[in-house]
């Protein structure tokens, strides 16, 4: 099924990305990257699973974890320093427009994983609705769940046809006051109303954490993804887990001044006093 795209802004969102955002829960941009920056994301993503699966045949500690499920299928989370284009992504000039207007105009860096996958590993893979959020997805602050979280997904393989593992929302579910039961969750068929996001490689998805999603299913074992996935938050919720994972180096030597405001000021040495 297809969705309504915008197109990449340099200041600011229009009235009615908006309006369509806080609608429909997400808004999803094509041509984000071009390609010769999707190859290299690409290539940079083989690099850093070779080197996780290298660290875990060898038990030797990573930065954050890794999931395998063959040796075609891995995911690898709290990646901004597997790779300086990861980091890159971090702050990148045209995505901060749409989270300074979407979110808050200092975010914080929330989480960041890659995914590869081989459709022949999850051809039996149920549905797996959820929702995003730290405190079971925030669902203890009651129903609807606020915007605390943006969520950024990069498609960095083809998924212009459904049924290859595309990212699969229920638009307007972040308003819902009441949410499916425990069997419906694991419903491989979709909800009605239920849309796959289908983009070329370079397209960014952007939703809301109260937002319901899955991936879809494959038709076929010879599919595949390649995804990234960044997160943002407010800078006055409590620091992730994921920045317990890197090291002193990462935070004192390897960020930019700019980078260094997406993380709360005690993660340095010495801490630096900021609001947020």
């Amino acid at each position: 099924m297809s969705t309504t795209v915008a197109s990449p802004v340099t200041a600011g969102l229009s009235d009615a990305e908006r309006f369509f955002f806080d609608t429909n829960g997400y808004l999803v941009i094509e041509n984000f990257l071009k390609p010769d920056h999707v190859a290299r994301l690409i290539a940079a993503i083989g690099r850093s699973g070779s080197h996780r699966r290298e660290l875990m045949r060898t038990g030797q500690p990573q930065t954050g974890f890794t999931q395998t499920k063959s040796e075609k299928s891995t995911r690898s989370f709290y990646i901004l320093d597997d790779d300086p284009l990861f980091l890159e992504l971090l702050d990148w000039p045209a995505l901060l427009p749409y989270v300074h207007a979407l979110l808050n105009p200092m975010p914080h860096h929330c989480a960041s994983d890659a995914i590869v996958e081989h459709g022949g590993d999850f051809m039996n893979r149920q549905g797996e609705w959820h929702i995003d959020g730290h405190d079971n997805g925030f669902r203890n602050l009651g129903h609807p769940i606020p915007l605390l979280q943006l969520k950024v997904g990069y498609y960095l393989s083809d998924m212009t046809a459904p049924w290859q593992g595309n990212l699969t929302i229920v638009p307007g579910s972040h308003h819902a006051k009441r949410e499916p039961d425990h069997a419906d969750r694991q419903r491989r068929d979709f909800f009605p109303g239920a849309v796959q996001v289908c983009a070329p490689p370079g397209t960014i998805i952007l939703f809301h954490n109260a937002l319901w999603h899955t991936a879809a299913p494959y038709s076929g074992p010879e599919r595949g993804r390649t995804m990234l996935y960044y997160c943002y938050e407010h800078p006055w919720m409590v620091a992730s887990q994921e920045h317990w994972g890197y090291t002193p180096d990462f935070y004192n030597r390897r960020l930019s001044p700019a980078q260094r405001k997406f993380f709360h000021g005690f993660v340095f040495d010495p801490p630096e006093a900021r609001w947020g």
